[in-house]
């Protein structure tokens, strides 16, 4: 019988042995002991053949073995490998599908050290980018030249949460034999099933919601059986690797997972609620409000929404009153990351969307990004309600 995914999350990742704990035990190191020559021989060609066997630390360990089959479990790829970062884990994906003189599709609203790695190294290495609209679906093939080799999805897309039509996309990929890849860090492998929908690789961060208590720095890239060789060659090469104690304190994250997105996806879609009722907002871009542009298409496509969404306000509104406003909540620290237990707010101005946007309309009134933790929903409303107060009387 298959299992549910908080049942999976729960039991997940626990290889019997000569005593069974509750939690897997920690493997850290970099040697390998073997007593024979033979052994390490068997070992050595059994890696190199694409089977999984341990040689030294950083080509794995039972502790990353167990988190990258939960992973594969979970997302329903074939197999992962493990990065030090969400980023390592984005070129790593990339590097390994581009060769000098190919070109990549990349959603315009993708995550933006995504887009400097385009502009930058891929650029040095030979790869053209061509941004396109999150928006286009079938479309998307009018974009497609002869020495295309990817197509790049981030949905929803970063900072102002536009949802792509997946489906649509890999469809055509598909029939271009194209390999997509697609950072599914928003919505984890609980609500957005990306290999259902015909992903060829997935990104995760699993400094995020995976991890869940921002105390790690982790990458994974989950890739289906016909690109996970080139994804393991490359990470090999490039010597992607994660520490037994990080990949321990995210085995831990799992247990709690779909409880956590639960909470999370409760308190911020109340929220986001809340803020539509707010005379200083113009307008609120959660995926799973009915306001939504692509309200249907995550209706259609996702399982459930998480805790992270951005907020318009109004065009009287200038930069120092949105900063002043942040500056002024008690329960929202200002930061980059998102996906821990805490509260974030960082304000996205249009001078900051100008810079990281080719194709897509960019809004002139400013914006905040909002990563809603675990408080207690009417302490952050009230946190919230006294930062609007501070705007519209402009006390700052």
């Amino acid at each position: 019988m298959k299992k549910n995914t908080s049942t999976l999350c729960t039991t997940t990742a626990r290889h019997s042995d000569a005593i069974q704990m509750a939690n897997p035990p920690m493997y850290q190191g970099s040697t390998i002991i073997y007593k024979r020559m033979a052994d390490l021989a068997a070992a050595h060609h059994a890696y190199e053949n694409g089977q999984e066997s341990y040689t030294y630390g950083r080509k794995g360990t039972p502790t990353s073995r167990m988190l990258c089959e939960a992973l594969a479990e979970l997302e329903g790829g074939h197999r992962t490998y493990l990065c030090p970062s969400g980023l390592a884990a984005l070129s790593t994906a990339l590097l390994s599908q581009l060769s000098a003189g190919d070109h990549v599709l990349m959603v315009d609203t993708v995550y933006s050290p995504t887009r400097d790695l385009c502009e930058h190294l891929l650029k040095r290495f030979g790869v053209s980018t061509t941004y396109y609209n999150p928006l286009l679906g079938k479309d998307i093939a009018g974009l497609i030249e002869p020495n295309t080799r990817v197509i790049f999805l981030e949905s929803p897309g970063s900072l102002t949460l536009e949802i792509q039509d997946v489906p649509a996309i890999t469809a055509v990929a598909k029939a271009h034999n194209i390999v997509t890849i697609l950072d599914n860090t928003w919505a984890t492998p609980l609500y957005f099933k990306a290999f259902k929908h015909g992903v060829d690789i997935v990104v995760q961060a699993v400094t995020k919601y995976l991890g869940g208590h921002s105390d790690v720095l982790m990458g994974a890239v989950i890739a289906n059986q016909a690109t996970y060789q080139s994804v393991r060659n490359a990470a090999h090469q490039t010597g992607q690797f994660a520490g037994g104690m990080d990949i321990s304190l995210v085995l831990r994250g799992l247990r709690t997972l779909p409880t956590r997105l639960r909470e999370h996806e409760r308190n911020a879609l109340q929220i986001a609620q809340w803020f539509e009722t707010q005379d200083a907002v113009d307008y609120v871009l959660h995926p799973a409000l009915p306001s939504h542009p692509q309200h249907g298409l995550w209706q259609r496509d996702f399982l459930g929404s998480t805790g992270l969404f951005s907020v318009a306000f109004k065009p009287q509104y200038r930069v120092a009153q949105i900063n002043a406003m942040v500056e002024s909540y008690d329960l929202f620290g200002i930061g980059y990351s998102w996906g821990g237990f805490e509260s974030l707010a960082l304000p996205v101005h249009p001078s900051h969307l100008a810079h990281v946007r080719s194709v897509t309309p960019v809004a002139q009134q400013s914006m905040a990004r909002y990563q809603i933790g675990l408080e207690g929903v009417e302490d952050l409303i009230a946190a919230l309600d006294v930062g609007l107060s501070f705007l519209k009387q402009g006390n700052f």
